[in-house]
């Protein structure tokens, strides 16, 4: 965008092309208050009113308060439309599932479940939005393993029996497989090609309402060394004005499986040294992240009829409309669902 373009006083407009230093709005953010001040003879009040309307010209939206946020009237939460998980436990969790606006990351070891939670999405996506979905389709991105269809074909075999609150006319009626699109991502390079040609034609055809990327730290992990921290996080920041730009054009829900590597710390010397896990990528790609959810797999075993699953927990590690809170889960053969753990260790059904 061009510095004439902006909505500004003819004074400051004619001082900035006094200077001639100065022919796009992005050079203006390369500049100092004290440098513009130095290159155009403007006031620091009139430079400040030039930096804000370039701001304001690189802005899609008004800025959002995080009260409003809070309460889920602006930005995108403001219909209050969200992406049901299927479980009445997990969705009074999210406040009915996962926001239609925004870049929503879920983290955990392997075995923790997150594949399930993502599949079962894809899934959930396809219903009407009086049952939690948004009518439409999924594109699952594998930058990992093979698409899970086997699990797939198990999960919509067994809808009926997770999903209690949807006739089972309608589920019946639903062709699922037919919209769920898979794309297989092996380097950088292909996966930038994918989210910015091909789901953008799926999302622009109303044919998809949920990205998923399986998993975003594979690929990262795969093709940069420590020493590569600068480029890596260049390309990290670029995925991430990607996704967030789809989010924002096409009001839809992007979830990001990520991996998590081990912190070590102690308390004191003669401690031992505990381990913890926390998300991959670092405070570059935390920065992106509009929701994170933490699937954790936890010590014990929880039973459901001729069913045995180890014990999970969902937790929102930060999000501008959920409270820090976490429900206990499990995986099960129709899906991921909430779970009541009392002394008998039974599911709550």
């Amino acid at each position: 965008m061009k510095l004439d373009d902006l909505e500004l006083e003819p004074r400051i407009t004619a001082a900035v092309r006094r200077g001639q230093r100065f022919s796009s709005v992005s050079e203006v953010f390369g500049v100092s208050v004290l440098d513009l001040q130095r290159f155009t003879g403007l006031s620091r009040a009139d430079v400040q009113q030039l930096t804000a309307a370039a701001a304001a010209s690189c802005r899609r939206r008004p800025p959002v308060p995080a009260l409003l946020l809070h309460r889920g009237e602006c930005g995108g939460l403001a219909s209050g439309l969200r992406l049901a998980v299927g479980c009445p436990v997990l969705d009074e969790l999210l406040r009915g599932g996962l926001p239609v606006g925004g870049v929503t990351e879920l983290s955990g070891e392997s075995g923790a479940g997150k594949t399930q939670l993502a599949l079962q999405l894809c899934l959930c996506v396809q219903f009407p939005t009086q049952h939690g979905g948004l009518n439409s389709g999924a594109v699952y991105i594998c930058t990992e393993d093979t698409f899970p269809m086997r699990r797939l074909r198990q999960l919509i075999t067994e809808q009926p029996r997770l999903r209690t609150d949807v006739p089972p006319s309608l589920i019946s009626s639903l062709c699922f497989t037919d919209h769920i699109y898979i794309e297989h991502a092996a380097d950088l390079d292909s996966l930038s090609v994918c989210l910015s040609r091909r789901v953008p034609l799926l999302l622009a055809r109303g044919l998809v309402r949920l990205v998923v990327v399986d998993s975003v730290a594979a690929l990262f992990r795969a093709e940069f060394q420590a020493d590569d921290w600068l480029q890596r996080n260049k390309q990290l920041l670029a995925l991430a004005a990607t996704l967030q730009h789809l989010s924002d054009e096409f009001n839809t829900p992007v979830l990001c499986i990520n991996q998590v590597t081990d912190v070590f710390n102690s308390s004191d010397r003669l401690s031992p040294v505990m381990s913890q896990v926390s998300p991959a990528l670092g405070l570059a790609w935390a920065n992106q992240l509009m929701v994170r959810l933490m699937l954790l797999r936890l010590q014990g075993v929880v039973a459901q009829g001729d069913q045995r699953s180890a014990l999970r927990r969902l937790e929102v590690v930060f999000a501008p409309h959920l409270d820090k809170d976490g429900r206990d889960a499990a995986v099960w053969r129709e899906g991921v669902r909430g779970v009541c753990v009392c002394e008998q260790r039974t599911s709550c059904q």
